[in-house]
């Protein structure tokens, strides 16, 4: 992302783009900067786009050999089109496409033996974006609210991000809510948070956790109900539950291992701020009753899914069963 800051900044770009990975606000985010600083804002002349897994490359390929109209550059952006996950003719294309043609990819996924990844990865510039870390979370809220004159504590950030997770998709939409809601207000207090913003699922898995973790039974099927009310289905509860079981146990066998936080989020894919709060879930139980969870998990989907059980009465069962 760095390096692209400074092509903008400086003008000077390479031919190709891609940007990958899962957060998509920062590939939109740097997808427009690219496109407004190559093409100069507003020549939609020299600019094609094209989406999807049924492009026809051949079209692609005689846009990109026209030059472009009183202009240095003409730009084609491609998105989610699965080019970089199969073999296709686009290295051709990008080998033979003339320099005053600019290509910008985006995907969700890339496979680094593919071709084209290795071709633009040779003579462009790849970017995998990636969920931010704690402090660039942070930055992040704090710039969104220093634009509508607000401010926030470091705390009540936290508190702020537990709620909305990483997505910044989502922490854009609640921080606008926020700035709504606090108008004629400096500075964002917890309660704020309370009022207006929304916790999403998997925040709400951490918290029947607590519940299930301290055998707090009717606090942990109160949250189950409160999912179920807003149609969250209990397949993909139950999933949540045994995907959250599964790092707690991987914590817990690693921090008897003494790994540190930053290497035990690394391995478990979970942002760096979440680690100490697994830990201190994982505490609760022992690594034999994180095993057992997950069989026990395991055995209540396969039920489920041969139909020996309805899914609902399935998962509020082993949430009984976990808090007792």
């Amino acid at each position: 992302m760095k390096t692209i800051r400074e092509h903008i900044k400086s003008g000077r770009f390479k031919q190709f783009y891609l940007l990958y990975g899962s957060e998509s606000y920062l590939i939109r985010l740097y997808r427009d900067k690219l496109k407004e600083a190559i093409l100069g804002g507003h020549d939609q002349m020299n600019f094609n786009r094209f989406e999807g897994k049924d492009i026809d490359l051949k079209e692609v390929n005689d846009i990109a050999q026209t030059l472009p109209f009183m202009a240095n550059k003409r730009l084609i952006l491609i998105e989610q089109s699965g080019l970089f996950k199969e073999q296709s003719i686009l290295p051709d294309i990008l080998s033979e496409a003339p320099e005053s043609t600019v290509f910008i990819f985006t995907e969700q996924e890339a496979d680094k033996r593919n071709k084209a990844y290795k071709l633009v990865n040779d003579r462009g510039i790849v970017s995998e974006m990636k969920t931010l870390d704690e402090e660039n979370l942070r930055m992040f809220v704090a710039s969104l609210l220093k634009q509508a004159g607000k401010s926030i504590t470091r705390n009540v950030c936290d508190y702020l991000l537990e709620k909305t997770g990483t997505d910044m998709d989502n922490i854009s939409n609640e921080v606008e809510k926020l700035i709504c809601y606090t108008e004629g207000k400096d500075i964002i207090a917890k309660e704020d948070v309370d009022a207006v913003v929304t916790i999403q699922v998997t925040g709400k898995i951490f918290q029947m956790m607590d519940a299930i973790g301290s055998k707090q039974q009717d606090r942990a099927l109160s949250m189950y109900y409160d999912l179920l009310s807003v149609r969250e289905k209990p397949s993909h509860i139950l999933y949540l539950l045994m995907r959250h079981f599964n790092i707690l146990l991987q914590v817990k066998e690693m921090a008897l291992k003494g790994y540190s936080p930053d290497r035990m989020a690394e391995y478990v894919e979970a942002p760096a701020f979440t680690i100490s709060k697994y830990a201190a879930q994982a505490r609760n139980f022992t690594v034999n009753q994180l095993e057992e969870a997950l069989r026990i998990a395991a055995d209540t989907e396969e039920d489920i899914k041969t139909g020996n059980i309805n899914d609902k009465i399935g998962v509020e069962l082993m949430i009984i069963g976990f808090s007792r």
